[in-house]
């Protein structure tokens, strides 16, 4: 089903003094401002194609890029490669270390109708108009986004640990995490991670902003070009695929953070009760502790007091929105929907929009938000679960949005994929 292709990446000059630690950033959507600050001083660094700092980010990523091919701070590999990129990782309270196996490829940008990328997660529409508008101006995919393919046999695995044996970049993230990249060059081998994908769907674990903006830009295209074939460089994308089978990532919880509210504490936890189980907690710092692997509870951090809450089990059947009953039992659905919808009058389309409302992993920082006056609460969940995910993914439903975190995070930096028609790899050049 999944058509993938070699790429002719851009990546950076290896003459430069810089070490690729310096030139490699977060994704766009996980940078901190802190973060920003500290990358916006090397001129040189990746965000100023990711991220610019600027009103008019998509231009400035636009001649940033062009400069830096002049002056050949980016060169292109001569030769279109399969890039195998592996994580090394460790998990706070474990001495285990992890490593994330997987590729980074041209994929065909397959509308979701067509039921090849399988999403799991609605997006925010503001993020995705940003990707597109830099996709189209840059024409460059800065940062691969993240699928999942399944593979019980393990066919490829063993190509990609003996090629990751030459790599090309050893760096230390801003995770803490070991990034790895290798390449395959050899024609046979490439052809068979053609083949092997061939019969996969692929569940797209991160990314859904990036990806919805390739789609968008092909529309864009196709309806330009009156020639179009299906093979121009617009109708691919760039993904980091791995496969679900292997014990090697984690997905970790995503919080909510709401900043303000017209409810008083009172009316807030009384209008809550009419749903939900209410235990106050003396140390807010129990609160992932006292929900953990229990449905339907969360950690609620109000205005200094911490509470553990948990739905009702005779008040889910209320849930209303037209989804499938594994998207209804899902912690988040229970959370958008009682919470969100029920007490606080916020519709379910209007929250993908709403301004008052963030998202945080770390929960620490929900913590210290709430303090600082930041935010007005902060709700703790549970993580999602990869069965969830491919569940929800196999359904054609969709999770809330910011449902998952995929742990690690894959870097911008290593690689830069150009869908220029004079820079990229079409199966006819690779002799696929």
């Amino acid at each position: 089903m999944a058509e993938i292709l070699p790429l002719k990446p851009w990546r950076y000059n290896p003459e430069l003094s810089s070490s690729i630690d310096e030139l490699t950033s977060p994704l766009f959507d996980v940078v901190s401002a802190r973060q920003r600050e500290a990358l916006y001083h090397n001129r040189l660094n990746s965000i100023h194609l990711s991220a610019p700092q600027s009103d008019h980010p998509a231009a400035v990523a636009a001649q940033t890029l062009q400069d830096w091919k002049e002056k050949k701070i980016l060169l292109q590999d001569p030769l279109p490669g399969i890039y195998v990129y592996y994580q090394y990782f460790t998990l706070p309270g474990s001495d285990k270390r992890y490593c994330r196996k997987g590729f980074i490829c041209h994929i065909k940008a397959y509308d979701w109708s067509e039921g090849v990328v399988l999403r799991h997660e609605a997006t925010i529409p503001g993020q995705v108009n940003d990707r597109i508008e830099l996709l189209a101006q840059t024409q460059l995919n800065n940062s691969p986004t993240h699928g999942l393919y399944t593979d019980p046999s393990f066919a490829l695995e063993e190509l990609m640990d003996e090629s990751i044996t030459s790599p090309i970049y050893v760096s230390e993230d801003y995770q803490g995490v070991t990034d790895v990249l290798a390449v395959i060059h050899d024609h046979q081998a490439i052809r068979y991670f053609v083949d092997t994908l061939r019969d996969k769907q692929v569940l797209l674990a991160d990314g859904h902003h990036r990806y919805e903006g390739s789609l968008a830009f092909r529309r864009q295209m196709t309806a330009q070009n009156p020639h179009h074939t299906g093979t121009e460089g617009y109708n691919y994308h760039l993904m980091y695929l791995t496969n679900t089978e292997a014990d090697d990532f984690r997905i970790l919880p995503t919080h909510r953070l709401l900043r303000h509210m017209e409810l008083s504490n009172e009316e807030f936890l009384e209008k809550l009760s009419a749903y939900f189980t209410i235990t106050p907690k003396e140390d807010p710092c129990e609160l992932s502790e006292v929900i953990l692997g229990k449905p339907w509870a969360f950690g609620l951090y109000l205005s200094g007091e911490a509470y553990k809450i948990r739905l009702r089990p005779e008040v889910h059947e209320q849930i209303s929105w037209q989804v499938p009953q594994v998207v209804k039992d899902l912690d988040l659905t229970v959370m958008h929907f009682f919470v969100f919808e029920q007490v606080l009058g916020i519709p379910r389309d209007a929250q993908r929009a709403y301004n008052g409302l963030s998202y945080e992993c770390n929960f620490t920082t929900c913590i210290r938000q709430v303090d600082t006056g930041k935010a007005r609460l902060a709700l703790i969940t549970n993580e999602v679960t990869i069965e969830q995910v491919k569940q929800v993914c196999y359904s054609g439903a969709l999770m809330p949005q910011k449902s998952t975190f995929f742990y690690p995070k894959v870097i911008t930096g290593f690689l830069f994929s150009s869908i220029k028609e004079d820079e990229f790899v079409t199966a006819a050049a690779a002799c696929l």
